[in-house]
């Protein structure tokens, strides 16, 4: 569903007034019987007077500004705080998941919500991310009461039927609106919306079904993942209460630097240093890969920048995509000394005279003509 204050039309700072004016006008606009060849009106007429419900009252417009539908759950508008005696486990599973007792997750018709999906950062090492690995991620979840099963019932005792909604969770309200009569269906007061009524709550998750614990999963990550890819393990986010379903989680993966190596897609690019005298002349690098060393050619006259492609020996693709690796880049970098023995310059002047190639006198470096003028 869209933002509530976009469907009615009103800023976040709007008062009741401004709310109430806003639904007037934006329910005649969308009225069914004021659409009779509109037959999404009614679908959009529906989701105004849902705004209007939440933006009217005080205590789920509060919540739904902190943490939108998610946090009025369950219980919105149906004392999901009683359910759980004023406080206690209910309030735990409010600050730790956001939402009410019941994690704000959505649900069906009937039956107990699913739990939260959840998300963890993880640190792999490039070799990792590249080969894959199996690594373990630890992270606070809910789980499922062990003492009653998940049923949040205590021992001895199981959850009955509630008498107010007859299990549905739903009840029908009638109220009169401006437009006559409008009939509107909401969570059960009495069970808070689960369909089960609780005589005698288990006193280790309070009736809640689940407590919240520090778990770890080991993850398998598949070769060829990059930094910031992400991983969804369903099921294995926290479940919901009274033996309700579990909820995803979302593992993202950081992955750190290598010192040799940087990945370009599914290629890996480095780069080998040979002085100037081993490229004009040729020479032979050995180069570690991932895969271990690899002797590496360069020809007599190779120029600075020139890239050699080892085919096969970058990032393994990803299933979904091609099959194989991406290769592996090694650019040349021809190193320039900066400083010379005399009996260097020497011998590079002689190869500059052989090759008939102009280069400065020694004397006409900075530091002779600062000589020449004090002689």
């Amino acid at each position: 569903m869209a933002d509530f204050y976009e469907l009615l039309g009103v800023g976040r700072d709007a008062n009741a007034d401004d709310i109430k004016k806003a639904y007037r006008r934006r329910a005649r606009e969308l009225h069914p019987d004021a659409n009779p060849d509109d037959p999404s009106a009614e679908d959009r007429f529906k989701e105004v007077a849902r705004a209007y419900e939440v933006l009217s009252d005080p205590e789920q417009r509060s919540r739904y500004d902190q943490f939108g539908e998610a946090g009025l759950g369950a219980g919105a508008g149906a004392g999901s705080g009683d359910f759980f005696g004023g406080g206690g486990l209910g309030d735990i599973f409010e600050a730790f998941f956001g939402g009410n007792g019941f994690g704000g997750a959505q649900r069906g018709p009937t039956g107990p919500p699913r739990g939260q999906d959840l998300e963890v950062m993880a640190d792999i090492a490039f070799e990792q991310a590249v080969f894959g690995a199996n690594i373990p991620v630890t992270l606070r979840t809910a789980v499922a009461c062990e003492p009653c099963e998940g049923s949040g019932a205590a021992s001895g005792t199981t959850p009955t039927r509630c008498d107010m909604c007859q299990g549905t969770g739903q009840v029908r309200r009638v109220r009169q609106s401006l437009l006559g009569q409008m009939v509107t269906s909401g969570p059960c007061q009495r069970c808070g919306g689960m369909g089960e009524h609780i005589a005698s709550s288990c006193p280790s998750c309070h009736g809640e079904g689940r407590v919240v614990v520090e778990k770890t999963y080991n993850v398998d990550v598949p070769a060829g993942v990059d930094n910031g890819s992400t991983l969804r393990l369903t099921g294995r986010g926290a479940v919901g209460p009274r033996r309700g379903a579990a909820g995803d989680l979302y593992v993202h993966l950081r992955v750190a630097a290598h010192d040799r190596y940087v990945r370009d897609g599914d290629d890996l690019v480095t780069e080998i240093r040979v002085s100037v005298a081993q490229a004009a002349l040729g020479t032979g690098v050995d180069l570690p890969t991932l895969d271990g060393d690899e002797h590496i050619d360069v020809p007599a006259g190779s120029q600075h920048g020139k890239v050699f492609v080892l085919r096969g020996k970058g990032v393994p693709r990803l299933a979904q995509r091609r099959s194989g690796r991406g290769d592996l880049r090694v650019q040349l970098h021809v190193e320039v000394p900066t400083k010379l023995t005399a009996r260097e310059a020497e011998l590079l002047r002689a190869l500059a005279a052989e090759r008939g190639e102009h280069v400065n006198d020694p004397d006409q470096s900075l530091l002779g003509r600062i000589k020449s003028a004090f002689s």
